[in-house]
């Protein structure tokens, strides 16, 4: 088990067509895992990254999130939530390489 447990970041989703199956007056989200890095963002909090590599985030101990681009001309979307994970088993992701 992870000494360093991952996070969901929860995002509104910006699809309408979403929004009606959430309920009236609701906009739709939706919820990503994010696992820990060795990597330290620009403000010196861990860095978290989801299972491809693309979203990433830094993470301070009072749950302040930093979104990070993965990729030239991204504008990473700010999430509306961020809460501990409980999967225990999702916590171990690698940095992803550069030239993957």
């Amino acid at each position: 088990m992870s000494a360093h447990p991952g996070f969901e970041l929860i995002f509104a989703d910006t699809d309408s067509s979403h929004s009606l199956a959430k309920g009236a007056g609701e906009r739709g989200r939706h919820t990503v895992h994010v696992a820990r890095t060795s990597a330290s963002g620009p403000g010196g909090h861990p860095v978290y990254v989801d299972s491809t590599g693309i979203i990433r985030a830094e993470i301070s101990e009072q749950g302040e999130v930093r979104m990070l681009a993965s990729g030239f001309g991204q504008k990473p979307q700010q999430p509306v939530g961020c809460v501990r994970s409980r999967d225990a088993d999702a916590d171990a992701l690698p940095e992803p390489s550069a030239s993957a």
